[in-house]
């Protein structure tokens, strides 16, 4: 069936009541009934809940073959826990049809490859692929599709049911004996622990895993007591100092703050550029460095940010810390300086990714977006854009926020060149629709910026502001001059991957890769 977006969705997998994506608000108002997990009633007093092992937690909580465990990936690449966890489910206990619910998977994950490719682990559902887990993923080696969802899809799929967590195995800088949890106060801090809190309501067993005991109480606590089944003391859980990446660093580049200093002059010219106006971009180079050429626009209109949220880093504190920034709200932090600010600063205050970008709430955040500003692999000519699969189809980046904030916001800009090597970043056809074309509005590269012809109102705003714009054709007719029109890539009939919409309907279908013939 042909959804919303132009994409061929194979009828075998619209079963049990799933759809094809029908558009950006399809499912606006749509009434949901709200998932229950297991809870064990426990009456009598306890010391505490502390176990010797992560085998003896796992074994009162009930590990079996089959059963669909997750992890949050607030340490990024210096993530630590769900190898060693799932070594010991593996290795030592000899759990076999594992599902893996993370929250976003890469680089510190190579040991679940390794478990995929000797069919251990049959299934992965995840906001994000990256490092060689894409690889073996893309090569089909998954005994089912992996579902990747947007960081609002996820506690989306949780609310309604459709994941269904077994054992939830939480990462915390400290915790104490019975529980409360958090991401900071320990030797080995990851700050805001947005991303674990909604497993921590609906998974049925959640384990604390810690390098920290704390005293009783540990409060604040992002994790709840209320809502741990066992607490388990490691050596270590994850190196803080890998959490930042070089993607999620400020350019300096002469190119990319060229096209940053565009899009902040965009964003000056348009009618939410007001006092207490709400702020946020991807974690790219190129889009962090739009927040820098904010700072003497607001100076020339006397205004303040309202609002920064979404992934912070160190730069934004800083932001706040001159003055310019009221509040920060936080899912996630991507550097230790955003990390320690969460913790120093009363102004800079954590959410869950369910308060964040949840469309089955009544208040998710992103709808309260004057601007969002984020990367892309590919935009094509109708806008739409794909953050998911490289050039060679290979699974290996992360929807995360992307196609929640798109949709939310009221001025979604996307940054990023116009070809890449070899490659052009505008296209006449992406390789996976991340984020939907009617969710973009403007895309800015360093040959021109086009913005998306249902925006007259954005159009109006540049044009009297002078700031030139050509239409995306004319973008992507650029590019295939500088590099040429790229080869078609081959596919496989295997699906390997599902694309979830945010609203759980399916966007795009990743197939295997099929390997280059020079005679196709």
């Amino acid at each position: 069936m042909i959804n919303a977006v132009g994409r061929d969705i194979p009828d075998y997998l619209l079963e049990n009541g799933k759809e094809v994506y029908q558009g950006r608000f399809a499912k606006d108002g749509q009434v949901l009934k709200r998932d229950a997990p297991t809870c064990v009633m426990h009456e009598k007093p306890v010391a505490d809940k502390l176990c010797a092992s992560i085998r003896e937690a796992c074994e009162k909580c009930g590990a079996h073959d089959g059963m669909t465990i997750s992890f949050h990936h607030a340490f990024r690449n210096g993530d630590y826990t769900a190898s060693m966890v799932c070594k010991v489910l593996v290795e030592e206990m000899g759990i076999k049809d594992l599902r893996v619910a993370a929250t976003s998977l890469g680089d510190a994950h190579n040991l679940l490859a390794d478990y995929i490719e000797q069919g251990i682990i049959v299934q992965v559902q995840a906001s994000g692929v990256r490092g060689r887990i894409g690889d073996v993923i893309s090569a089909g080696k998954l005994k089912e599709p992996a579902i990747i969802r947007s960081h609002g899809g996820r506690p989306r799929a949780l609310m309604a049911g459709e994941l269904h967590i077994d054992i939830a195995f939480l990462a915390a800088a400290s915790c104490d004996k019975v529980g409360n949890a958090s991401g900071n106060g320990g030797k080995n801090n990851c700050g805001s622990m947005g991303y674990a809190i909604p497993d921590s309501k609906y998974a049925d067993r959640v384990v604390v895993l810690t390098d920290t005991l704390a005293p009783f109480p540990n409060v604040p606590a992002s994790i709840k007591c209320e809502d741990v089944d066992c607490v388990v003391v490691v050596d270590e859980i994850g190196d803080p100092k890998r959490i930042g990446t070089k993607e999620a660093r400020v350019t300096q580049d002469p190119r990319n703050l060229m096209m940053a200093e565009r899009a902040a002059d965009i964003i000056a010219c348009t009618p939410w550029f007001v006092d207490g106006f709400s702020y946020q971009t991807g974690a790219g180079g190129p889009s962090l460095a739009v927040t820098r050429f904010l700072e003497e626009r607001m100076d020339a209109k006397e205004i303040k940010m309202g609002v920064a949220f979404g992934g912070i880093t160190g730069n934004m504190c800083d932001l706040q810390d001159r003055g310019y920034v009221r509040k920060i709200v936080d899912t996630q932090d991507f550097d230790t300086k955003a990390i320690a600010h969460l913790h120093d600063c009363p102004d800079h205050i954590e959410m869950t990714v369910s308060d964040y970008a949840n469309p089955a709430n009544k208040g998710a955040y992103v709808n309260y977006l004057d601007y969002m500003i984020l990367a892309a692999l590919e935009v094509d000519t109708k806008f739409h854009v794909n953050v998911i699969t490289g050039s060679d189809g290979v699974v290996r980046g992360a929807p995360g926020g992307h196609p929640d904030t798109a949709a939310g916001s009221k001025c979604c800009i996307i940054v990023t060149p116009l070809v890449r090597g070899r490659m052009p970043t505008i296209c006449k056809d992406v390789t996976t629709v991340t984020t939907p074309g009617e969710c973009v509005d403007v895309v800015v590269t360093d040959y021109g910026t086009a913005v998306n012809p249902a925006r007259q109102d954005i159009i109006d705003c540049m044009d009297a502001a002078g700031i030139p714009h050509v239409s995306i054709e004319w973008l992507q007719e650029k590019a295939y001059s500088i590099v040429g029109e790229p080869d078609p890539l081959q596919w496989e009939d295997k699906v390997v991957a599902i694309v979830e919409a945010r609203d759980g309907s399916i966007l795009d279908v990743i197939r295997q890769v099929k390997p280059y013939s020079f005679d196709e």
